[in-house]
């Protein structure tokens, strides 16, 4: 049963009362990611109109994906709403450790980008409603650019994105002509790692699921990408992640950058230009498609109250809180999940990424292919692949810092990868 209620703010609020939802709070496990944090003052409305305390948890990415992964695969009952994405929604639908979501006729389902709603069920079952979604594209400062005389342009080679690096690094002056996610974790290095591989023509295993990082595609991929981050990257990158970088370059400190296209809601320096994922002759996974999504563990006492949340938290009408809240606006809207946000004139004429952002997310390509037999872009749909991916994230930052040459972290990878395979009974 809902109601919609106006708060003290004017939000326009679409949401369950707490005496037919039966909690008196609930405990939310969220990545520490601006929208995240937004989230936290748009709900104080939601509170206030449902009487619902709202304990948030927030984390940065590594811990919460090890903590809520041991917390709902243990049924420890820590929390009632957790934020997970597209490599453990279906997975954990599957298993049991997730319960499906359903929706009522207002939160218009099929308003949700086919994409974000794909990656998230299981056999058709929606198991994690998106909060916002993502793919990757260049970001680059067009000044520095212009003033280089060099182009940066959509599906751009790695060797002119090179070069342009190579003409904008100018570190004396604090400018550094690339930066690029050099934290180790399946989510934070590999994210990125993964997509400049599948770009080299590499997979991460071949079609009977043997892993292939020491194969030709892999080291041709790792030396470009140890040799561009560590020849014109900002110091210490095997250290950074998204956060880091983000106030990296709003501090004027990043000539380009390759990630995530929600950064740009968040970007704040002037002159910023968007292009296509780079690729080295294979376009196909040059650009990876995510979403932190929210779901709620099975057996959750406060079961019914959290779908009430997600399915408000998820909703047009939460956008439009957003937009309407006095501290943010529609430029700092979550984006990439649903097509009528792109359609409303406020957020065209705020969200001049929005057009690359879409292009973006609507070319990322996670089904199967000859090339790469597993679902996934920058994650392998199995249940080992955080394993699997944690181990080898590890070998690539450490390659990244110098503390060993590529061939020896990718043969220490491929051993590390193989005996996970081989334990799980792959072959």
């Amino acid at each position: 049963m809902k109601f919609s209620g106006t708060t003290a703010l004017g939000l326009t609020l679409g949401i369950a009362s707490a005496s037919v939802a039966g909690a008196e709070s609930l405990t939310i496990a969220i990545v520490n990611n601006g929208h995240m944090i937004n989230m936290q003052s748009v709900a104080e409305a939601y509170t206030a109109d449902t009487g619902i305390e709202l304990k948030w948890v927030s984390l940065e990415e590594g811990v919460l994906r090890e903590q809520v992964t041991s917390d709902t695969a243990t049924g420890g009952g820590q929390y009632d709403v957790i934020n997970i994405g597209m490599q453990e929604a279906p997975i954990w639908g599957a298993a049991g450790w997730i319960e499906p979501l359903n929706f009522g006729a207002e939160y218009d389902i099929d308003d949700m980008l086919p994409a974000m709603r794909n990656g998230l069920s299981y056999e058709g079952t929606l198991y994690a409603a998106p909060f916002y979604g993502e793919s990757s594209m260049v970001m680059y400062r067009k000044d520095l650019t212009d003033a280089a005389g060099v182009t940066i342009v959509d599906n751009d080679s790695w060797d002119n994105v090179r070069a342009a690096a190579a003409a904008i690094h100018d570190p004396a002056n604090g400018v550094y002509g690339v930066c690029l996610r050099g934290k180790p974790g399946w989510g934070d290095n590999m994210a990125f790692v993964t997509t400049v591989v599948n770009s080299f023509g590499g997979a991460w295993f071949d079609a009977d699921m043997r892993p292939t990082l020491d194969s030709d595609e892999w080291k041709a991929a790792i030396n470009f990408y140890v040799d561009l981050l560590g020849t014109y990257g900002p110091p210490g990158s095997e250290g950074n992640s998204f956060n880091e970088i983000l106030a990296l370059y709003n501090e004027g400190k990043c000539g380009m950058w390759i990630d995530a296209t929600i950064a740009a809601s968040f970007l704040t320096v002037d002159g910023v230009a968007y292009a296509q994922s780079p690729n080295a002759g294979n376009p196909v996974g040059a650009n990876w498609l995510w979403a932190w999504a929210m779901a709620v563990p099975t057996g959750s006492p406060n079961s019914e109250a959290a779908h009430d949340f997600i399915e408000w938290a998820t909703s047009k009408a939460y956008i439009q809180a957003v937009a309407d809240h006095p501290d943010f606006g529609w430029g700092s809207v979550p984006t990439g999940t649903r097509a009528s946000t792109y359609a409303h004139p406020e957020f065209q004429a705020v969200a001049g990424f929005a057009a690359a952002e879409m292009a973006a997310i609507e070319s990322a390509a996670p089904e199967a292919t000859d090339l790469k037999p597993y679902v996934g872009v920058q994650f392998a749909a199995i249940p080992e692949f955080p394993e699997v991916g944690t181990a080898v994230a590890q070998e690539i930052a450490a390659a990244l810092s110098g503390a060993k040459s590529v061939d020896e972290a990718l043969a220490a990878a491929q051993s590390a990868a193989d005996a996970i395979m081989v334990e799980a009974g792959y072959y």
